[in-house]
């Protein structure tokens, strides 16, 4: 259960509660009902409150949010954790992992792994809240939110950089890609870029060159899946690895793309959290041959 509680401010006294679980802390309609819903899940002053009932300057408005236990397969792969406290962590995802489970992948997703972790901390398994998703070969930073609230305020909220070795020599510094992105064929994985697809946009910046590969980082404006693998082989540039959009697999056997920054607000406190996830092995050894440079 997560507890959370709030001294009420000259600024919201004569406020309705609900207003403020809403409007000021930013908490979705959907939980402010559940709220409503427990004998303890709103408090004021220690005693049980109505959404619309009002606040006085001193007040002490608590929530008490309660999680259903989640029945999960747990994966014994270790995953290393970048962040953790009461509400998020982020993961620093391996290759050859999905973030869940889908045909074929039923004990070996990172949602599998956050099961083993509650566990392992003596708590309730939940249900897996990732806010964003990677590619099961891409590596790097997820943020998982660990209850209801985080997970809403989270949402949208969390920028990210990518690294990405791409094939070639790109003679420009830095770009933007604005070339938008349809499914190749329905129910099919594969993506093209297309006049007809969705709106897709990459700004990028050149990190290093080496013999025959570019090391760029990768900003995306839009969430489109494969965004920076399609983009990158529509301009004759696959990243390295990337046999499923033309890349060779001489330097390494999976694409070479890594969430290498990850930056959000924090839902409960607002603190600006941001968080740099190192490289994995395969990738760094990848860019030493390519003469893109020595990564420890």
């Amino acid at each position: 259960m997560r507890h959370l509680e709030f001294r009420i401010t000259a600024p919201f006294a004569g406020k309705k509660i609900e207003w403020f679980l809403r409007g000021d802390q930013g908490i979705s309609h959907r939980v402010v009902i559940q709220l409503k819903k427990l004998p303890e899940g709103i408090l004021l002053n220690g005693r049980h409150a109505r959404t619309i009932d009002r606040l006085a300057e001193g007040d002490l408005l608590e929530i008490n949010l309660p999680e259903e236990p989640r029945p999960m397969y747990v994966s014994q792969r270790a995953v290393e954790i970048a962040y953790e406290d009461d509400d998020l962590l982020v993961y620093n995802k391996p290759a050859d992992m999905p973030c869940h489970m889908s045909g074929g992948h039923y004990n070996d997703t990172l949602a599998n792994v956050y099961a083993a972790h509650c566990l392992e901390k003596g708590e309730t398994v939940t249900t897996f809240r990732p806010i964003n998703r990677l590619d099961k070969d891409t590596t790097g930073g997820v943020v998982v939110a660990k209850n209801q609230i985080a997970a809403g305020k989270l949402w949208k909220q969390v920028q990210k950089r990518y690294l990405a070795l791409v094939e070639g020599r790109l003679e420009q510094e830095e770009g933007v890609i604005d070339l938008p992105i349809l499914r190749e064929v329905p129910y099919e994985m594969r993506r093209v870029v297309d006049p007809d697809g969705q709106e897709a946009i990459t700004q990028y910046r050149v990190l290093a060159r080496g013999e025959g590969h570019t090391l760029v980082e990768c900003i995306l404006h839009t969430g489109r899946t494969h965004q920076i693998r399609v983009h990158f082989s529509y301009l004759g540039h696959p990243l390295a690895g990337d046999t499923f959009y033309g890349g060779s697999a001489a330097l390494l056997e999976r694409q070479a793309l890594h969430c290498g920054w990850v930056s959000f607000p924090h839902p409960v406190t607002g603190e600006a959290i941001q968080l740099s996830l190192d490289m994995h092995n395969d990738m760094k050894l990848a860019l030493e041959k390519a003469g893109c440079g020595r990564f420890e």
